[in-house]
């Protein structure tokens, strides 16, 4: 989602490796190459977010400047950083941007501790700021584990179950060894978003993902299934402008999984 990204109540959406190539870490975004028939959708889903989060940042940062004890301006603040952080355009600036949402999430959650968006926010930051390390991420890592699973004891519903959809991206895409990737964690959490939030698009794709990862092929195919019941539904429920790159991301992904979940490709 929105990670969205979310619009996190957010749209867009990402997640996460580690191992040695750190950089692929933390990739939270699922949106991969998809091949030349997908590359037009993944290039609008991106520029659509890149010119939300550059439109939405100044007008954070300013209101959160000018309040900077407002939680709610501070976690605002914190969302529109990790959006900017996540089109920018290198490592170093991805980095800075991360770190400024960092600070304000933490401000919140030391503040107000009951706000879930404090550590939500938090844990999302965290994952960019993650992204630009070599070494050190595991720290990183098990602080996002520490903040989503605060967030989900605060309110699991929260952005359409985001804090057991990263929990459970978290832990799929996270090595077994030397880190805290689980396959069986994984699947509880990307299991449980499903059932907290059945009609959310992004909560069905990355338990199809999971599925096709781990070559559980009937599983894959029966969640498929399920998500294109729901897809028309879903259109209606989630349109307008703010939901167009999410669109372009979810149709892109969609189209890889039924050519891989095809009766030749199985």
């Amino acid at each position: 989602m929105p990670l969205a990204i979310i619009n996190w109540g957010h749209q867009r959406q990402r997640w996460l490796p580690i191992g040695l190539a750190w950089t692929l870490l933390f990739q939270i975004r699922f949106v991969c190459a998809l091949g030349c028939s997908f590359c037009g959708l993944r290039l609008l889903a991106e520029n659509d977010s890149a010119f939300y989060a550059r439109t939405n940042y100044p007008t954070a940062e300013k209101r959160y400047e000018a309040q900077p004890l407002d939680n709610q301006a501070a976690w605002q603040f914190a969302r529109a950083c990790f959006d900017l952080a996540d089109v920018a355009s290198n490592r170093t600036e991805q980095a800075a941007i991360a770190e400024r949402g960092i600070a304000a999430a933490r401000e919140v959650v030391r503040r107000a501790p009951d706000l879930v968006q404090g550590h939500y926010y938090l844990g999302m930051d965290l994952g960019e700021l993650a992204e630009t390390k070599t070494l050190g991420a595991l720290k990183l890592v098990r602080e996002m584990e520490r903040e989503f699973k605060a967030a989900k004891a605060l309110d699991e519903r929260f952005d359409y179950a985001g804090p057991d959809r990263n929990l459970g991206l978290l832990y799929r895409d996270a090595p077994s060894v030397g880190s805290i990737g689980s396959r069986s964690k994984a699947r509880q959490h990307l299991q449980r978003a499903l059932a907290l939030a059945p009609a959310y698009p992004e909560n069905h794709l990355n338990l199809i993902e999971a599925y096709v990862r781990w070559g559980e092929w009937e599983g894959a195919r029966r969640q498929l299934n399920a998500l294109d019941e729901l897809w028309p539904s879903a259109r209606a429920s989630f349109e307008g402008p703010a939901w167009a790159s999410s669109w372009a991301d979810w149709q892109a992904r969609l189209a890889k999984l039924k050519k891989q979940l095809s009766p030749v490709a199985g």
